[in-house]
Formats: structure tokens, sequence, C-alpha cells
């Protein structure tokens, strides 16, 4: 038992040291930097799908048409039968989510997102969010990125719901990951 507790804690150790030595993921600015925003983040939807994996939504996504328009990353946990995102409806929800996120300072950020299903997410050109399959409303895996300067990064991703609660936030902060706030979310109309 001692031996087992100890390649345990071992084990722990190494994990804990590995993530401590990567770097973090260096993001790029948006060069040029966009003006004329509006709030939020464009959309497109496909209603017709029925994904149960993140292939699946991104197979989906040849099928999608333009959406309202998300106010920003700030969809809290549903209840079941409520409408998905803008999508106006509940459930069997495809998105492809596109715009532009701001960093105010530069700096070294924490960043993680929460969704109900599946989801990934890349800002200023780096992979920040990868989580696939059905579950409840969880965290992603926290990543440490690299903000080189204020400004705008551009902001992508796919993201699919199939029945039951939806959500979709994000958070993101230097020393600790903060809710961001729907004005930090713009894209081109």
């Amino acid at each position: 038992m001692k031996m087992l507790k100890t390649a345990a804690l071992t084990l722990g150790l190494v994990s804990m040291a590995g993530a401590c030595l990567a770097a973090p993921l260096e993001l790029t600015p948006a060069d040029p930097q966009p003006s004329d925003l509006q709030q939020g983040l464009a959309v497109v939807y496909n209603l017709d799908a029925n994904p149960r994996t993140l292939d699946d939504a991104v197979d989906a996504l040849d099928g999608a048409r333009p959406g309202k328009p998300l106010l920003g990353m700030d969809y809290r946990d549903t209840e079941d039968g409520t409408e998905t995102l803008t999508s106006g409806t509940p459930y069997k929800v495809v998105a492809g989510i596109s715009g532009y996120v701001r960093f105010d300072e530069a700096g070294t950020y924490l960043v993680d997102f929460m969704s109900n299903d599946g989801l990934q997410m890349s800002i200023g050109g780096q992979e920040v969010a990868y989580f696939d399959g059905v579950h409840p409303c969880e965290a992603t895996e926290t990543v440490e990125v690299e903000v080189p300067e204020a400004g705008w990064y551009e902001m992508e991703g796919v993201y699919f719901q199939r029945k039951g609660t939806a959500c979709l936030l994000m958070r993101a902060g230097i020393g600790e990951p903060v809710w961001m706030e729907n004005e930090s979310f713009g894209f081109v109309e």
C-alpha cells in the first residue's frame, strides 16, 4: 500500500512539474486592429444536426446559416427546454462562433471556458479549449496564454449542444480566471 501511495505521489509531482514547465501559448493580436466593431460575436447555426462529438459538429457547419449574434460569452446553465444561445431552439444546436476578444493589458493570462456540450475554441491563432462529447456544464482545462499587448485578438470556435441543459461561458485573467464581460467581445457586421 505504501508503495502505491508513493507511486501516486511521484506521478502527481511529475505531472505538476510538467504543467509548470510548459510555456504559455503565445497569442497573436489582430493585425490590423479592427475598428467599428459591434458588441458580441457572430454566429452561424445548423439546427438540423444531431451531434455527439466535435467532429459531428464541424461536419454540420457545412449546412449552417447566420444567426442572431451572441451578446458575448456569458450563457449560463439553462433549464431543460430553454433556448440554447441565440438559436431559437433548445436542442441539437451546432454553432460556428467568430469575432474578437479584447484583453485590456499585456501579460500571462489563465483562460478557461464552461460548456455543455462540446467546444473547440481558438484565440489569437492558438487552440485554447477542446472539450469533446456530451457532458453537463463543466469547465474546460485551464490554459496559460501570453498576451503580448493590449488589444483585440481574433476568436473562432465550434460549439454544440445535444439535449438537456446548455451553457457557454469564458473566464480569463492575470493570476486567476475571472468571468469575461460581454463588452470584451466584438465582431464585424
